[in-house]
């Protein structure tokens, strides 16, 4: 096999990989949603630090802090552009070593799109149900996790760990 096929399975295999991991994590907000209805919905809140964190059910038919209520269309859209994106920018990124946290964030941020997503297709709303009473944080869920964790070390990456060079390399490459 020559080092052009070679190049090519190993690719494909990142590409599986990838789409494993997303379908891994989907899974896991989508088993931890439904343990959240199953055990929280219409309960009290299950109280594990005493005034700092808790599960509380929600359901949350708008995005962070309450923005954007009951706009399914605006959220489909969003899906739909957001996971385009990451998708032509995750097939732009060389299959090497130094560009995996680039990888692993993309495929991150489509679980937690496609995690939210199927909530509101099924449901109509997203169960949120992890909540921070000591700040007072937003009540949140897995997918929110994936997606705000990614992002925020997407742009650690590009701004303090990745060069003009890998720039170039990701979008200037030649085959």
């Amino acid at each position: 096999m020559d080092n052009k096929n070679m190049k090519e399975e190993n690719r494909i295999k990142h590409y599986a990989a990838a789409v494993t991991a997303a379908a891994a994590g989907v899974f896991i907000d989508q088993l931890t949603k439904y343990m959240a209805i199953a055990k929280l919905k219409g309960q009290e809140p299950f109280v594990l630090l005493k005034d700092i964190f808790q599960f509380e059910y929600l359901e949350n038919r708008g995005a962070a802090f309450g923005l954007f209520q009951n706009q399914r269309i605006f959220f489909f859209i969003s899906v739909a552009v957001i996971c385009a994106v990451v998708i032509w920018f995750y097939m732009k990124v060389p299959m090497e070593r130094r560009f995996l946290p680039l990888r692993i964030c993309a495929v991150m941020i489509v679980a937690g799109a496609f995690g939210n997503c199927i909530d509101r297709v099924r449901l109509n709303y997203v169960v949120d149900f992890f909540y921070f009473k000591l700040i007072d944080f937003p009540i949140f869920n897995v997918a929110d996790i994936y997606v705000t964790v990614s992002t925020f070390a997407l742009v650690i990456l590009l701004f303090f760990y990745y060069k003009e060079e890998d720039f170039e390399r990701i979008f200037h490459r030649r085959k």
